[in-house]
This record gives structure tokens, C-alpha cells and sequence, in this order.
């Protein structure tokens, strides 16, 4: 299908989606520290909610110069606690020194905590909008997945840009980065979300052709509000397609209709990335569960069924 015309261009058969067999596929799922009490309660009801799914992890994102440290850790600590479910910690190199970095990660090995996800970040406004590594500080990410590495045996996951990092001068530095990660100790690549498919696909057939051997996971966004995800992507490189603006046009006072869209658009991407051999998606819920939760039952994830208490048969 060529870029542009989407996922809807043609019927969507329900028999294509894979819901009515057992799923074999893999799923984590993104959160951020909330700001308020009722951000915090709609943020737990979520994990709450997905739970049941029995994600490979959740990850929890970590404010720009470290803003949100402590909520990042309490949500972590919090989750493994509670749920069980692997929980990731985002961790970035924005205004700190290496011996403030490598203390947050020995926090986190102490409390049990044995996944990051290292990422070089990107400066709050006030800083000027501009990463400059700070002095005494890890340059990238590269250098911070090494210093990770020296800490513990972490399992590091870093990101990836089907359509290169806003900052990459070409795809080829970009994909030079990417491989400096990997070779200092990734496990794991995750994308930045992205609505075509084949952007994708050549960015993961370029990643192996440049020596990356490791998983690229999918970075899955659902829309809803269009106008948001627009915001987001201005800022890190993602491209919208005419044909999306065009599926939530006139939409803006109904968001039934604009959910009911988002989790046809995401569920048919998984299922299209599926066919060419996809096993793991990350999904980006901006800490709601409701269209994640949908998606995944239309992949065929159900939740985890637990055994029913014995019976009884003793006389009351």
C-alpha cells in the first residue's frame, strides 16, 4: 500500500485480525509521572486495568533535567510491588553529572529495579531548547547505556526514529547512533510512534543492513485528540499523513467517534506489522488504558486467566 493513502483505504476485514486465536505477541506499556492527585488515580487505574494483560513491562518516562525523579521512582518501585509486572525506569543524561546518574541507578538496583530505559533526552524550554551535554555529565546515550552497564546487569532499552531524530544531520548518523548504543550493551530498540507502516519496515531493514542485531520494537501512539499527538510530533520528528487529518477531521466535540477511529488506525497497523514479523509492540497510553486495553483485545491479548479457588465439599 503506498504511503498516504492509510490504513483505511480499504475494508478491514475482522477476520484478519488475529483476536480469535491465542496471541503470541509481546506487549509493554508507557506511562509519566502525573502532576496532580486526580492524574495520579486515573494513573493507577490504568495500571490497574492493563495488568491483567501481563505485559513484558511497563515503563514509567522521567522528566526533562530529572524534574520528575521521585514520582518516576515511587511509580517503579510501585509497580513491582503491586503488580508484579517487570517495570522499566526512564532515565536521561539532561543536567546531571555522571556520580548524580549513576546514584539514581544504584537506587534503582537496590529496590530491585532491573530495566531502564536510557535515553540522552531533550532539554526543558528555559535550558533553550538545545542538548548540550553537561560537563561532568554522559555526552549520549551511548555513554550512558556503558555507564549503566558498569553499574549492574541491567536490561537497557533506547530508542530509535523510523524517521530519524530531529537532531541527526542524515539517516546514516542517525543509524551510526543507534549502533554506538547497541554495541555499548542495548537489549533492546524502541521507536518513536509513527502512522506508516513502511517507514517502519526501511527503517528496520536499514538498522540490519548497518550491523543492529538487537529487537526494534514498534512504538505504538493511538490518537484520539489529533490536535495533541500533532504537538507531539512536531517535536520529535514524526510525520503526519494528510490521510490521518483527514480521519479526524470535524471530529473535535466527539470523542466516541475519535476513539472508535484511533483504535481501528493502531489495531490495524499492529496487525499489518504483525504479517511482516512483528512480535512486540510498546504502547504509548498517555496514562489512559482505555484504547490500548481495546487494541490489544483486537490482537487477540486476553487477560492472563487465574485458577478458581477449589471448591469446598465439606458439609456447612
Amino acid at each position: 500500500m503506498p504511503p498516504d493513502t492509510g490504513p483505511l483505504s480499504a475494508a478491514v476485514a475482522i477476520s484478519e485480525f488475529p483476536a480469535r486465536r491465542p496471541s503470541k505477541l509481546a506487549v509493554s506499556f508507557e506511562f509519566f509521572p502525573p502532576r496532580t492527585e486526580a492524574m495520579a488515580q486515573t494513573l493507577w487505574s490504568s495500571v490497574e486495568r492493563l495488568e491483567p494483560l501481563r505485559p513484558a513491562f511497563m515503563s514509567v518516562t522521567y522528566g526533562a533535567g530529572g524534574s520528575t525523579r521521585q514520582r518516576t521512582h515511587e511509580i517503579v518501585v510501585r509497580i513491582k510491588r503491586e503488580t508484579g509486572i517487570e517495570p522499566a525506569a526512564h532515565l536521561t543524561c539532561v543536567a546531571a553529572t555522571r556520580s548524580e546518574i549513576d546514584e539514581v541507578a544504584r537506587a534503582y538496583w537496590a529496590a530491585g529495579i532491573r530495566h531502564i530505559v536510557a535515553l540522552r533526552g531533550d532539554p526543558p524550554p528555559e535550558m533553550g531548547g538545545k542538548y548540550v551535554p553537561h560537563p561532568q555529565g554522559y555526552a549520549n546515550a551511548a555513554a550512558l547505556v556503558g555507564g549503566l552497564k558498569r553499574i549492574g546487569d541491567f536490561q537497557i532499552s533506547v530508542a530509535c526514529y523510523p524517521e530519524r531524530h530531529p537532531d541527526s544531520p542524515d539517516d546514516d548518523a542517525d543509524l551510526d547512533n543507534l549502533r554506538r548504543k547497541v554495541d555499548a550493551g542495548a537489549d533492546r530498540c524502541i521507536t518513536q510512534f509513527f502512522f506508516e507502516v513502511d517507514d517502519f519496515l526501511r527503517f528496520r531493514d536499514r538498522a540490519a543492513a548497518a550491523g543492529v542485531r538487537v529487537p526494534i520494537v514498534p512504538g505504538i501512539m493511538p490518537v484520539s485528540n489529533f490536535s495533541q499527538v500533532a504537538r507531539f510530533a512536531s517535536t520529535c520528528g514524526a510525520r503526519v499523513p494528510p490521510w490521518l487529518a483527514a480521519l479526524f477531521e470535524g471530529l473535535d466535540d466527539d470523542l466516541d467517534t475519535r476513539r472508535m477511529i484511533a483504535a481501528t488506525v493502531a489495531g490495524d497497523m499492529c496487525r499489518r506489522l504483525e504479517s511482516e514479523g512483528v512480535s512486540a509492540f510498546h504502547f504509548y497510553t498517555l496514562n489512559r488504558a482505555d484504547l490500548t486495553y481495546a487494541i490489544c483485545h483486537l490482537l487477540g491479548i486476553r487477560p492472563a486467566t487465574r485458577p478458581r479457588p477449589e471448591q469446598s465439599h465439606e458439609p456447612r
